[in-house]
This record gives C-alpha cells, sequence and structure tokens, in this order.
C-alpha cells in the first residue's frame, strides 16, 4: 500500500467539478489507476482532515492524438470523486 500523499496525484479542477463543489460538496482528484475507493477515502481523510461520506471512481480512456504522421495514444488515468460531510472542505481548493 502507498503512502496516503502518493494516492493523491492531482486535483482536478473543471467547469463541472467546480460546479459539484459548490453544489454538492464534491471534489474530483486523478489518483493511480490501481488504488480501490476504500484506499482514496482513507488518503483523503488522512491528507486532508475531513471526513468522507463517498467516493465514486471512474477510469477514463486516454485520448488519440497525431504527432505528424505518427498515432500515439496518452495514457489511461483513473478519476475519483469524493463527497465530503457537510460544513467540511479542502483547503486546497479554496480560491480556486
Amino acid at each position: 500500500m502507498m503512502d496516503a500523499r502518493h494516492l493523491i496525484l492531482t486535483p482536478l479542477v473543471t467547469e463541472k467539478s467546480t460546479r459539484q463543489r459548490e453544489d454538492h460538496n464534491m471534489y474530483s482528484f486523478r489518483v493511480p489507476r490501481t488504488v480501490t475507493k476504500h484506499e482514496i477515502a482513507r488518503a483523503v481523510e488522512e491528507v486532508f482532515g475531513v471526513n468522507v461520506l463517498a467516493v465514486h471512481t471512474m477510469n477514463m480512456q486516454g485520448k488519440k492524438k497525431r504527432l505528424g504522421r505518427n498515432l500515439g495514444r496518452r495514457p489511461s488515468w483513473k478519476k475519483a470523486i469524493v463527497t465530503l460531510a457537510a460544513g467540511q472542505t479542502v483547503e486546497f481548493f479554496e480560491g480556486v
């Protein structure tokens, strides 16, 4: 099992994730493809000091990209959407 700080690769800040954060207290993160929902919940609770109510995950397919005549593909990745208890926030996202 990895260290909790290594289970959360990057926060995802998009229009949709910002709307989810403001309306439903849901935060989006990019996580390693092999990590489970239980490990994600534990890592978010440990790193940010909040209570996690639910974790939803999805595997995102890498996009096809072209460089000249060569076709390639970006790597596939995993997205985690974490729902926090009412009144709790992740300070990292504030002001974004």
